[in-house]
């Protein structure tokens, strides 16, 4: 059974956040603004925000320096993931991934059958890690940000969520890379 553990503590994860966009500046991107807001209401910390074109040598690369970087936990992105020529978000993000978090995509799938009935089957959100990271690629639409916070992410980024979530994976997620 889901609960919140009201007695464990709550810890508050790093996160980065960027839109892909050719049309949007900072000062217009409602996505990225729900999920700012939405990170610092739960009581985490917002460590970057960046927009980016659909280029997927920059998305790969901005991807790149958030996971290296440990003061990052987790990077989520907005945007591009659609099937047009110029969506190449998820491309950039598997690029990156070291594992897929295939539940992810379908999850939120489910849920957003639930609003947009078959138009879903359009979505390509996808999570997976990378070097200790959790990262989400997420559709660029407010409502899609919306969902997928609030049905998932606020959650599996809450540590009293239980029986489990992801914040309690963090110490292990690069354990491989720490082997001898």
């Amino acid at each position: 059974m889901v609960k919140t553990d009201p007695i464990e503590k709550f810890v508050p994860v790093k996160i980065a956040l960027l839109t892909v966009s050719d049309t949007r500046s900072l000062d217009e991107d409602k996505s990225g603004d729900i999920l700012e807001d939405r990170v610092k209401d739960a009581g985490h910390i917002l460590i970057a925000r960046e927009i980016l074109q659909d280029d997927r040598f920059a998305i790969v690369s901005t991807l790149n320096r958030w996971v290296e970087d440990k003061s990052v936990d987790v990077v989520i992105s907005t945007g591009g993931t659609g099937l047009t020529g110029r969506d190449v978000t998820v491309e950039a993000h598997r690029d990156v991934y070291e594992k897929e978090i295939d539940a992810f995509g379908a999850f939120f799938t489910l849920i957003s059958m639930k609003k947009i009935g078959t138009s879903a089957i359009q979505s390509r959100a996808t999570g997976g890690v990378a070097k200790g990271t959790f990262m989400f690629a997420l559709p660029g639409s407010p409502s899609a940000c919306k969902d997928a916070w609030d049905e998932i992410l606020v959650n599996q980024l809450d540590i009293r969520h239980k029986p489990c979530n992801f914040v309690e994976l963090l110490p292990r997620l690069d354990e491989h890379l720490r082997r001898k």
